[in-house]
């Protein structure tokens, strides 16, 4: 356990930006959820609409710093690749 007031904080810090960090990448994933099961029902207008749900909150993750950069951009990547799959079959 740290001694120094300034390390006690930080502590505390550190756990609310985790515990923050931890809800927003689970509404991401249930997000991404919501558009798979969209996209294996066949319903374009709601894909359309999460999907791009799904792209605003990884981009205001990455501007908030909870995602890397690359991190988004290969979630969304990986999405819209899924995505495109089940709408084809």
């Amino acid at each position: 356990m740290a001694n120094i007031k300034s390390a006690k904080k930080r502590i505390l810090v550190a756990e609310r930006n985790h515990d923050r960090n931890v809800a927003y990448k689970s509404k991401v994933k249930t997000a991404v959820k919501s558009v798979l099961a969209a996209a294996s029902a066949k319903n374009q207008d709601a894909v359309k609409e999460t999907l791009s749900k799904v792209y605003k909150l990884c981009d205001q993750g990455v501007s908030k710093g909870i995602f890397h950069k690359n991190t988004a951009a290969r979630k969304k990547s990986r999405l819209t690749k899924a995505v495109n799959k089940l709408l084809t079959e």
